[in-house]
């Protein structure tokens, strides 16, 4: 029997997460949304691609959260877009509510699920689905540092002129303007880039990457990106349902890692069938604790805002 993902959210980040799943071919994918016609319009077209690309998968809509009953996987990505000049702290009072109901269903309809959090304030949105699931920390985490590590990857290669898939990268740190790039550990065929690249070239690699979000916001005006996203998330459900054993920086619920505690946090894990098997713990020196310290207050800040909700 195929595995079942269901997507909260039919936006453009749920549709083509959707979609990017759908064309691995490993599971049925449902779609819901409180707009209606929305989930079921995007899940027929999927389905008519379907029958020119062979994805051999499911692909349903609906608007009754029902429909997610007995999901191996809930991917939540419901919430308004963030807009230009808007802080990601700024959707947290709206996105939470939209959670807490989404999470409540989850717990109803698919107790037994492992829970991605895609939303914005991401870290804050992980934490909410933490609480009111009241899963194990492991079955919840968020998309976060591999969609940082792809755009810090991306502008390596590009400055570098190799391609992207011999760079491997390493971002840790909340999903905001605190991220935090690691030179030290980013490579391109295992060659530390702090061996090929200058410090003013990598310094300027790790700020783009730092707002790379809000660059393509700025370009869009009225939304924010979606396919790098989806992608992203796509990939870890994959690592989940196939059991890869992928090690990639994700959000995850930290219990005294790296210093910190009843906190998520970008760090790096192993991504497994039983969601995170696994935390990495990598030595930083004084100048990345700060940053990552930095960070961690920021995401902070966000969850003292959602005890105060």
């Amino acid at each position: 029997m195929r595995k079942k993902v269901a997507i909260i959210g039919a936006g453009n980040v749920g549709s083509s997460t959707a979609y990017f799943v759908a064309s691995q071919g490993i599971a049925d994918v449902v779609l819901i949304d409180v707009v209606p016609g929305l989930p079921q319009s995007r899940a027929q077209e999927f389905s008519h691609v379907d029958r020119l690309q062979g994805f051999g998968v499911t692909i349903t809509g609906s608007n009754d959260y029902e429909a997610i009953k007995n999901a191996d996987i809930v991917v939540h990505t419901a919430g308004i877009a963030r807009k230009p000049g808007m802080d990601r702290m700024d959707l947290l009072r709206i996105n939470v509510d939209i959670a807490r109901k989404a999470a409540k269903a989850i717990l109803t309809y698919a107790p037994d699920s492992i829970v991605i959090a895609v939303a914005n304030p991401l870290d804050v949105i992980a934490m909410v689905c933490l609480k009111e699931t009241g899963f194990p920390h492991k079955r919840v985490f968020g998309m976060a540092g591999i969609l940082d590590a792809t755009r810090f990857r991306y502008f390596i290669a590009e400055a570098t002129r190799t391609i992207p898939e011999d760079v491997f990268a390493m971002v840790l740190g909340g999903h905001g303007d605190t991220m935090v790039p690691l030179p030290r550990y980013t490579t391109i065929s295992g060659i530390p880039i702090t061996e090929i690249l200058d410090k003013k070239a990598i310094d300027s690699m790790v700020d783009r990457t730092r707002t790379g979000g809000a660059e393509i916001v700025n370009h869009l005006k009225t939304g924010s990106a979606y396919y790098a996203p989806a992608a992203s998330t796509a990939k870890m459900v994959h690592a989940v349902l196939s059991n890869t054993k992928t090690v990639s920086p994700i959000s995850a619920y930290l219990t005294g890692e790296y210093g910190y505690s009843d906190l998520y946090l970008g760090v790096p894990v192993l991504l497994g069938s039983e969601g995170v098997e696994k935390i990495f713990e990598l030595p930083l020196n004084d100048e990345e604790s700060t940053a990552l310290k930095k960070s961690a207050e920021a995401v902070q800040q966000g969850i003292t805002l959602l005890n105060s909700l």
